[in-house]
């Protein structure tokens, strides 16, 4: 199955790049393609739950969806996931 999820703190190529790399690394989870101008993770799962496990781990990289709460803590992380994925582009 393929679907989508609209995200927040998405800004550039480095926060594109870690969002790849980190999904790419789930077993069940393939075609992953993040367009930045809108926001927008989309992917093919397996099941329901690989798509929650995908929701979840943007959550924790800083890119919540956009019905979730984007608080503090996410911007933090989203900052530093996006530097990490802008070192990252560079190899």
């Amino acid at each position: 199955m393929k679907t989508s999820i609209i995200v927040q703190n998405l800004r550039c190529g480095g926060c594109a790049n870690t969002i790849n790399k980190a999904l790419s690394s789930l077993p069940n989870v393939q075609d992953v393609s993040v367009d930045v101008s809108n926001a927008m993770v989309s992917f093919q799962y397996h099941d329901f739950n690989d798509a929650l496990e995908v929701k979840s781990l943007l959550e924790g990289l800083g890119y919540p969806s956009v019905t979730a709460k984007n608080t503090l803590k996410s911007k933090a992380n989203s900052f530093i996931s996006c530097a990490t994925g802008k070192i990252g582009m560079k190899d």
